[in-house]
Formats: C-alpha cells, sequence, structure tokens
C-alpha cells in the first residue's frame, strides 16, 4: 500500500495511518479474471491491528445450486447497496459439493469492491446488492456466476459451485466532486485541537480503533486559504489508532475525527505545534508556525 498525500507534497496526512488503491501482495479467488491475468480490484484498505476476527463456519447447500441464492445470516441496517456503491467484507469462500476453503480474509484485509464494475465474479455482483453494513449473509452460487468451465488455482475446478459466506462492514455510496462544499473558514489561531459540527451525522460513531472512510478539504488556519481537497479523487481510508505512525500530526487528526458520525461534517482546527511540528510546509504553501484547518465529511465507520 502506498501513502496518501494531502497533496501531491507533504502533508498533515502524507503519514503512516494513511493508504490509497495501489495494491496489495494478496490474490484474491474474487477477481473475476483468468487465472493467470494480474491482479486488479484489491482491498483499498489497511490491515487491521488487532486481533484475527474468527472465521464463521459454513453451512454447504443440500443440493448444488443452478440460479444465485442469497441468504441473510444476520440483519443489517442502513442504506441498501446498490450498483456503482462500494461495499467493504470479510468473507470465507469454500466449494458448494464439499465445503473445501478456498479462500478468506478474516485473518487479514476487508476487501473492497465497488458493484456492477466488473470487478468480481458475477455472483457477488448480484448478489450483494441490498446488503447493508452489519449485516451477514450467504451467497451460494452456480458455476456461470462465478469461474465458468475455467479453473482457479488448485481447489476451484472447472464448473464448480461456490458458497461464501460474507459480513458486510460498510456501504460507501458514489460521491459527486460537484457536491465538494463550498465554505468560508475565518482566521484562527487556537492551542490545541478544535473540532466543530457542521452537519450533524446520523450514521455510526467512529470510535478509536476503527477504520473511517472520508473526504476532507485542508485550509490554512491564518487566512481560510484552501490548500487541497480530495473531493476530486479516491476518498482516504484511516484507522484512528494514536501512537501508531510515531507522529504528533497523525495523533492530532486522530484526535480531531473521534467522535464523528457517518454522513456528518466536521471541521478540524489543528496548532501549529502539532501540523508539521510548526515548520508548515512550503510544497502546501504553509508557511512556519501556521494553523491548519481540515474539513472532513464522513463516509463510513467499522
Amino acid at each position: 500500500m502506498r501513502k496518501i498525500a494531502i497533496a501531491a507534497a507533504a502533508s498533515l496526512l502524507l503519514l503512516s495511518a494513511c493508504s490509497d488503491s495501489s495494491k496489495s501482495s494478496k490474490t484474491t479467488e474474487l477477481e473475476s479474471r483468468p487465472a493467470d491475468s494480474s491482479p486488479s480490484g484489491e482491498s483499498t484498505v489497511p490491515p487491521p491491528t488487532d486481533a484475527p476476527v474468527p472465521t464463521p463456519s459454513v453451512k454447504i447447500p443440500s443440493a448444488l445450486p443452478t440460479s444465485l441464492v442469497v441468504t441473510p445470516l444476520k440483519p443489517g441496517t442502513g442504506d441498501k447497496a446498490a450498483n456503482g456503491d462500494t461495499v467493504i467484507v470479510r468473507y470465507v469462500g469454500v466449494r458448494s459439493k464439499d465445503g473445501k476453503e478456498f479462500d478468506s480474509n478474516y485473518d487479514g484485509e476487508p476487501f473492497s469492491v465497488e458493484l456492477g464494475s466488473g470487478s468480481v465474479i458475477k455472483g457477488w455482483d448480484q448478489g450483494l446488492v441490498n446488503a447493508q453494513a452489519g449485516g451477514q449473509l450467504q451467497l451460494d452460487i452456480p458455476s456461470d456466476l462465478a469461474y465458468g468451465a475455467q479453473s482457479q488455482g488448485d481447489i476451484i475446478g472447472p464448473n464448480e459451485a461456490l458458497t461464501f459466506v460474507i459480513d458486510v462492514l460498510a456501504v460507501i455510496h458514489p460521491v459527486d466532486p460537484a457536491s465538494e462544499p463550498v465554505l468560508v473558514i475565518k482566521p484562527t489561531k487556537v492551542e490545541k485541537v478544535i473540532t466543530e459540527e457542521l452537519v450533524a451525522g446520523t450514521g455510526p460513531v467512529a470510535n478509536e480503533g476503527q477504520t473511517i472512510v472520508f473526504h476532507y478539504i485542508f485550509y490554512r488556519g491564518d487566512t481560510g486559504a484552501k490548500l487541497y481537497s480530495s473531493w476530486s479523487g479516491a476518498p482516504v481510508t484511516i484507522q484512528l489508532t494514536k501512537g501508531a505512525g510515531g507522529d504528533s500530526s497523525v495523533d492530532a487528526l486522530i484526535e480531531g475525527l473521534v467522535g464523528i458520525k457517518v454522513g456528518g461534517r466536521r471541521q478540524i482546527s489543528v496548532p501549529s505545534a502539532s501540523a508539521f511540528g510548526g515548520k508548515g510546509d512550503s510544497g502546501l504553501g504553509l508557511p512556519a508556525g501556521t494553523d491548519v484547518v481540515l474539513v472532513a465529511d464522513l463516509l463510513a465507520a467499522y
């Protein structure tokens, strides 16, 4: 995973807590590709730092599926996933005929997939529509909606039906860059991290230790001048764990983001001493001794 920067140069987010969509080394069986092609569509979420999540057991179907069967195992909450949404999940996959496991990410990174993009097998693209965050479901997928006549690895043979148990961690709707907020930031000078709710969220609260996905705008604190925005590209994914990067800038950012609710917008003012150690950043146009202000819109927390 490569690091995300607040701008092309160094920034408040150019730290170990941040990552973007460059490839991890894990190859997943879910990707809709020939066995000898390059990996694509892999998770953009940083690996968890806590203990591995227990892998759920899978009850194989009594008969091989001839059409897609979606079985809810636990209810979720919030908006239902639709084509174009990004769904972040943990999963375990087995052969439907005998329960032989071929893939799981419960001991590693969550997996993110944009529904309808063709980045995963059709059984996933279709079966995850209407999924909700916090829910668990089972997909029994016939071979024609999996890999068809093509084998995959040592376990999935030709014309194999596949069964998955999937835990849905988050459903993220696409964001129109044109919806970026236009704000007037008043000049500020603060002695500690100060937060202000600009829009009250109605979803889950972002707690320390969780992973969050958000868009942000970065401003000079002394003039309110806009220095950078993530809204023209992919949102940022970070884990809210203080001390992990050994940098006060990361801890200040995390302090400001903890407690925001999904769907909310928060303004975070950071004193210059906690942002770049008070040295500023010429690449961003931030002079030494200048406070910074971030405005964050929270898309998901899990």
